[in-house]
């Protein structure tokens, strides 16, 4: 299990793999933190969880508001003893199916301008907090080292968004906060057939419990000399 006592904070919680991420921080015993565009979903999570036996909270935000950010995650740190683990999963309103000489060129950028302020200004709200400590981890879906045509605007995002991800470690290393990202090929929805694409080495895709796995790995104290490094669940699809 997680240190007792620790504070993370899901922006995307409401989604497949935020709310995925946030019930396996509960269950490790962590108190929870849910944003999103919308309450209804989020307080289904966070209910869920509670019901289980864990701490949650939820609270509607805007992810690309930084005053907004840092209110949120001065409230988190509040109630708790700062804020321990950040999980970015908002959605990026990814643009796919073309190839990069088609689209629009506004449509391209849109995933990349969307994905890039959301998580500089929620991240930057949370390190804040973890600086002042001298201790954190900031976890982010990214990747952009597939080798896959038509993935148009989410490639771009996936690259931009580890770039990112690398400078943060940068800066945030000597304060003691690590840095990494998930790269994952994308989970089957429920009661879709779980295969993987035929280039990958292992026959099925990562399911959800699968990627809040490894965020919880890489949130623990296990994993603390890992940070401007990658995750990757791909089964093969990415190797290194």
């Amino acid at each position: 299990m997680l240190p007792a006592g620790k504070t993370a904070i899901v922006h995307g919680g409401s989604g497949a793999v935020g709310a995925a991420v946030a019930r396996a921080f509960a269950r490790e015993g962590a108190a929870v933190h849910l944003t999103g565009r919308t309450l209804p979903p989020l307080d289904d999570t966070a209910r869920r969880i509670r019901d289980a036996g864990g701490v949650a909270h939820a609270a509607r935000l805007d992810a690309t508001d930084r005053a907004a950010a840092d209110r949120h995650a001065d409230a988190a740190a509040a109630a708790g003893h700062g804020i321990d683990i950040y999980f970015n999963a908002t959605s990026h309103e990814d643009v796919q199916g073309s190839p990069l000489l088609d689209p629009a060129l506004a449509d391209v950028l849109r995933p990349v301008t969307k994905a890039v302020t959301t998580t500089l200004t929620t991240a930057a709200a949370a390190a804040r907090h973890m600086v002042q400590r001298g201790g954190g981890v900031l976890l982010v879906p990214a990747g952009g080292r597939e080798t896959i045509p038509d993935l148009g605007g989410s490639h771009l995002t996936w690259s931009a968004l580890t770039g990112v991800c690398r400078q943060l470690a940068a800066e945030l290393g000597p304060h003691g906060v690590r840095v990494a990202w998930l790269l994952s090929p994308g989970s089957p929805a429920p009661g879709e057939e779980n295969r993987a694409d035929e280039r990958a080495l292992l026959a099925e895709r990562p399911a959800y419990e699968d990627v809040a796995n490894a965020a919880v790995f890489a949130a623990f104290d296990r994993a603390r000399t890992m940070t401007a490094t990658e995750l990757d669940l791909t089964g093969g699809l990415v190797p290194d």
